[in-house]
């Protein structure tokens, strides 16, 4: 049976130290593709790039897309000036992730955004993010658990009923999860609900009604080695992929004739 190849989008990082400083590389954070490959996928990872082409081609290779975590979501994209706490931003990189999903929807290959990716999911949808957690109208619990080992959970979710994500866990009333981000859904995107929330009523997942793009705000990747469950996203994610492989593959009898 065919593995199912789940592409990544990746970033790019700049050596500071050392030969060849200045020089760019692209990446990803390795607990992605183990992430991946535990649960029965291929990892490609899909290097930035500027070429509408190129991205559409390297989309074609896939059967399923991770929007991976990193730089703050510009915010030109819904519609606001930067306010003096939103953090790097990098608009060539939203616009290549961006049309990484506009191509992933437009194939219908199941989509899992993780922290910086779930907000990329919610502007592109025409949503809107708090650009910093002071902004958030009430004090909210500590979203950014700093030095805090990046396995261990910090702080709880509630899922919401009759999500998809509720249904991915069990109907767990709620999960343990890190926490590294400082930005926040505000108004939620077009067609997407929320499937999860923090107790200080921060959205901290959010999906399509199909379930096929499916976001969260925490990092599943970080805690699988040591939350189990935390895999169920990721198989799920190569699973979707999976049952659209087979709906696509030719019988033996079209083989034939």
């Amino acid at each position: 049976m065919k593995k199912p190849i789940i592409g990544i989008s990746g970033s790019e990082l700049t050596k500071n130290v050392g030969p060849f400083v200045g020089y760019r590389r692209s990446y990803v954070n390795k607990d992605y593709s183990e992430a991946v490959i535990k649960n029965g996928g291929v990892p490609m990872i899909i290097p930035f790039n500027e070429d509408a082409d190129v991205t559409e081609s390297q989309l074609e290779l896939v059967d399923a897309l991770i929007l991976s975590g990193g730089q703050d979501i510009d915010s030109e994209s819904y519609g606001e000036e930067p306010q003096p706490e939103q953090g790097t931003v990098w608009q060539a990189r939203d616009q290549f992730d961006m049309r990484l999903l506009k191509l992933a929807e437009k194939r219908g290959i199941p989509v899992l955004g993780i922290c910086r990716g779930v907000q990329l999911i919610n502007v592109f949808h025409g949503g809107s993010l708090y650009q910093d957690l002071k902004y958030y109208p009430v004090p909210t619990l500590k979203h950014w658990q700093g030095d805090t080992p990046w396995w261990q959970a910090t702080h709880q979710v509630k899922l919401v009923n009759d999500t998809h994500l509720a249904a991915i866990f069990d109907q767990v009333p709620r999960l343990r999860v890190n926490s590294y981000h400082h930005q926040l859904i505000k108004k939620v995107g077009k067609g997407l609900k929320v499937n999860a929330l923090a107790q200080d009523g921060v959205y901290e997942g959010i999906e399509n009604e199909t379930g096929t793009v499916l976001g969260v705000q925490w990092h599943p990747e970080m805690l699988r080695a040591h939350q189990a469950e935390m895999n169920r996203l990721f198989d799920y994610l190569i699973k979707c992929a999976l049952s659209l492989i087979h709906i696509s593959e030719p019988t033996r009898l079209d083989v034939i004739s």
